[in-house]
């Protein structure tokens, strides 16, 4: 197992260990015992689905149903480079719990990349594919919520972000919609704020090992020690972030800065240095 799985699974088990910090109220434990990533999904329904985007891009996703009652709906969005497939077994976890739950994949990643016209079930080459990070936020998170909201609507809407899927949450439109968010190690990802050695590392590895390379091919490789490939467009927005002192508030061009503020639910924060 690589450093990066392990990093995977410790965050998959830090996701499980919060549930009930997060949502005291509607979903304790009978036994006082915490479930991990690996929770038996045997009680739970499983469906992989698509819905669209906002703007009409197909996106894959898999819905957790309890087969009792429901009492909530939980959104969970990716961090970055992060399959759906990650969140698997905390999303069994809070479904065994009575809570409707969505885990999905942002355009040009896991699920939501595009199939190649040539052999079977091959991705298409993300060379050429256009999207960005704001393009995430914008299209594929806004419009995860808006299917969440839609579908259950007298449930309280909880929102569970990891990473970027954290600081997506202040960018979207519709965030007055969640009741409730849980964000994991989604603090600001300026490179300086990271401990050492870490920091020269990510510093290293984005300027001169992933931009040159997506430069290069025409989208980030996840064999360069990113994990999943990403569109060029979504690499180098990233890199321009980690790279600024104000993170994604020095992007003069996210005009959805402005959309941080209409958020009025609970939160809770975990950040991971």
């Amino acid at each position: 197992m690589t450093d990066r799985q392990l990093d995977f699974r410790r965050a998959g088990e830090a996701l499980a260990a919060k549930a009930e910090f997060a949502f005291a109220a509607t979903l304790r434990e009978s036994t006082g015992e915490i479930a991990v990533a690996e929770t038996a999904l045997d009680d739970v329904f499983i469906d992989d689905i698509t819905f669209p985007a906002a703007d009409g891009y197909s996106l894959g996703a898999t819905l957790f149903l309890p087969r009792g009652a429901k009492r909530n709906a939980v959104l969970i969005s990716s961090a970055t480079a992060v399959p759906r497939k990650i969140y698997r077994g905390f999303a069994g976890y809070l479904a065994r719990r009575g809570c409707a739950v969505l885990t999905y994949d942002y355009r040009g990643t896991g699920g939501s990349r595009q199939k190649s016209p040539v052999g079977y079930n091959q991705p298409k080459s993300l060379a050429g594919f256009k999207a960005s990070m704001s393009d995430w936020a914008a299209l594929d998170v806004t419009a995860a919520v808006a299917w969440m909201r839609e579908r259950y609507h007298d449930l309280p809407l909880n929102y569970v972000g990891h990473s970027f899927g954290g600081q997506a949450l202040g960018l979207l439109p519709n965030n007055s919609e969640v009741s409730r968010a849980l964000l994991i190690a989604a603090q600001a990802g300026y490179w300086k704020l990271m401990a050492s050695p870490e920091r020269y590392r990510v510093y290293l590895m984005l300027n001169y090992v992933g931009a040159p390379l997506t430069r290069l091919l025409g989208y980030a490789p996840g064999w360069s020690g990113l994990g999943e490939d990403l569109p060029k467009g979504v690499f180098q927005q990233w890199v321009g972030w980690v790279m600024s002192k104000r993170y994604l508030f020095d992007d003069p061009t996210l005009k959805t800065l402005q959309n941080f503020p209409q958020f009025r639910g609970a939160m809770r924060a975990v950040p991971f240095r």
